[in-house]
């Protein structure tokens, strides 16, 4: 095992149209996408298409949706430990204008303990803060072994605080930093007092503020992709976090720097495209980012 991500797992399936019918209205989409979905679900796959597949922990049930999840990770080498649940879960994106509404139907009540692995190989682990169960043994785990944890903080969820006793690398949401009320330098300052030594805010366009241990918060603005070539943002924050744990695995002794160059031009890629598959870049698609919309960022 390389590395293990944990969180949890859709089957999303994202329409493109002009607008949502209302009552007994119907309409017809312009383009669509069936794909894997889920925070760390998600990263997984994007850090298995550059180069790295890892394991992934994530809940499904005995069902179809299942089946095309296990699927999907086959085709991109993960290797997948259930936690089963009643119902896989699935989510509806819509995108549009730069935005995207999101419906999801989620089943998390979980109907056995989550499995016990042996993670003494493992070099990183990638939570998204879904499984707190799960997440905390591991993080504990992995504190002990010396082994890198990274955290998606997308929503406060239950056990995040604690939980980031544990975390090397939190980069977080702005969504976060309103349900907390704090600004992006007060987040900063409240991650590094819980120990955390890389902490992150990331805000759209305006890119991620981060710094490492007690340094300078530095900014790195979000790739300038033309408005019109932007389809699908859903999954961008995600495809960020599977391309910074990729960068990290190929090249540990790499500044922080380079691998959120490296990640942010992963999600330029990912919001060109329909869906989370169409949307996962290859090393060539990100170098092709970097110099198609590094200069002007």
């Amino acid at each position: 095992m390389d590395a293990l991500f944990i969180g949890h797992s859709y089957i999303d399936v994202t329409m493109l149209a002009p607008c949502l019918p209302q009552g007994d209205e119907k309409a017809i989409a312009q383009d669509y996408a069936v794909s894997f979905g889920g925070n760390a679900a998600t990263a997984a796959f994007c850090c298995a298409k550059l180069g790295t597949p890892p394991d992934l922990l994530a809940p499904l049930a005995r069902d179809w949706l299942a089946h095309m999840f296990q699927d999907m990770a086959a085709t991109f080498g993960l290797r997948l430990h259930t936690r089963r649940v009643a119902r896989s879960s699935l989510s509806f994106v819509f995108p549009q204008e730069g935005k995207r509404a999101i419906l999801r139907a989620r089943d998390d009540h979980y109907l056995q303990d989550f499995p016990r692995l042996d993670i003494t190989s493992a070099r990183l682990l990638h939570l998204d803060g879904h499984m707190p169960d799960a997440a905390m043994h591991y993080a504990r785990a992995a504190r002990e072994k010396g082994i890198l944890v990274s955290l998606d903080g997308g929503a406060l969820r239950p056990g995040l605080i604690e939980l980031l006793d544990f975390v090397d690398v939190a980069i977080v949401a702005m969504d976060l930093c309103h349900k907390m009320r704090l600004s992006e330098e007060e987040m900063l300052d409240f991650l590094t007092s819980k120990g955390v030594r890389i902490a992150g805010v990331t805000d759209g366009a305006r890119g991620l503020l981060w710094r490492e241990g007690g340094g300078a918060p530095q900014r790195q603005i979000a790739l300038s992709v033309p408005r019109e070539r932007i389809i699908d943002t859903s999954g961008a924050g995600d495809v960020f976090h599977g391309a910074y744990c990729a960068s990290y695995l190929d090249n540990p002794d790499a500044p922080w720097s380079e691998h959120f160059d490296f990640a942010r031009a992963a999600s330029a890629h990912k919001v060109q495209h329909l869906g989370n598959e169409a949307g996962l870049p290859s090393k060539a698609d990100i170098l092709l980012a970097q110099r198609r919309y590094g200069e002007a960022a």
